[in-house]
């Protein structure tokens, strides 16, 4: 008796695992018929940019991460179905080593790229979208902002008031340069304002080595200030080809690629498939984020500078 229902026991189990196994074989082929053979890769770039992707938290901000995005462009390079990438923009821009990751890795694609100004794409955010081969903008997107910034905090004021005093011992004159506990020194200003020089001097090589024989250089000499451009003011400048929307940017992208499609070309969303691990991981970054904001009141070193 006991023989008979382990074999019952047994062979039930066996179907199911065959049932299990044969619903994840249809779904799987359910998919692969249902994929499109050729797609225009999309890759999202939306938030403050920086080199590590956060959701904010509760005070903060959203970041994307510079390493998230160039694994998608990485991932569209290798897809053999992805014939062309639409960089889709919205970012004031942000840190300025992770533009620069995004941009060499948009730069060194070979296959069709295409940059999409959907409401911001300024400073960081054109710069990583200058090594596009075609720039697409919506009429009001907000873009330009060519410029470099760097801020120091002077609390001393308020710190004086409240009793609040520091002694700071250190290696050298300029170890605690960005200190909010004091203004910042005229040699400091100097060494500051050289590096912010130096880095705008990259950011305009940029702008004219990917817009060359684009720019109307008088036009672009003038918004060398730094000022916030339309989209429509961005085109008479040389830094957009045309104004438009999302379905021009794929169609363009999808004729870049030679790919045939009727009305406009299936799309591959580069992101991640499966929005359980995005929800989990932003979570945990959100958390991560409101510590490190709680906890970063630091009176040493705060030097930061950005394209923003």
């Amino acid at each position: 008796m006991k023989t008979d229902k382990l074999i019952i026991t047994v062979l039930l189990v066996a179907m199911g695992a065959l049932m299990v196994i044969g619903t994840a074989i249809a779904l799987y082929a359910v998919y692969y018929l249902a994929a499109p053979r050729e797609c225009v890769g999309v890759i999202k770039v939306d938030g403050e940019i920086s080199t590590v992707s956060s959701s904010g938290g509760l005070f903060g901000s959203p970041t994307v991460g510079s390493d998230e995005i160039v694994r998608q462009i990485n991932d569209a390079e290798s897809r053999d179905d992805v014939k062309a990438v639409v960089l889709e923009v919205n970012s004031p821009g942000g840190s300025v080593v992770a533009s620069k990751e995004i941009h060499d890795a948009v730069k060194e694609m070979k296959k069709p790229k295409v940059a999409y100004f959907r409401e911001v794409a300024a400073s960081g955010g054109y710069y990583i979208s200058a090594p596009a081969d075609y720039i697409v903008s919506e009429p009001d997107a907000l873009t330009g902002s060519i410029g470099v910034v760097a801020t120091f905090e002077d609390m001393s004021g308020l710190f004086n008031k409240i009793g609040l005093n520091y002694t700071i011992f250190k290696s050298g004159e300029l170890k605690d340069i960005g200190t909010s506990t004091r203004p910042p020194t005229e040699k400091e200003k100097q060494i500051m304002q050289a590096i912010i020089n130096e880095i705008f001097s990259e950011f305009k090589s940029v702008v004219e080595e990917g817009r060359r024989g684009k720019l109307n250089q008088q036009k672009f000499n003038e918004i060398l200030d730094a000022r916030v451009l339309t989209g429509r003011q961005a085109k008479e400048v040389g830094l957009v080809d045309q104004i438009g929307n999302k379905r021009t940017a794929l169609v363009e992208a999808a004729t870049l690629a030679n790919m045939s499609f009727k009305k406009e070309p299936a799309v591959c969303d580069m992101g991640s498939a499966n929005p359980f691990d995005g929800l989990l991981s932003g979570i945990g970054q959100g958390i991560a984020y409101t510590l490190r904001s709680l906890l970063s009141f630091n009176n040493a070193g705060g030097v930061r500078v950005s394209y923003t």
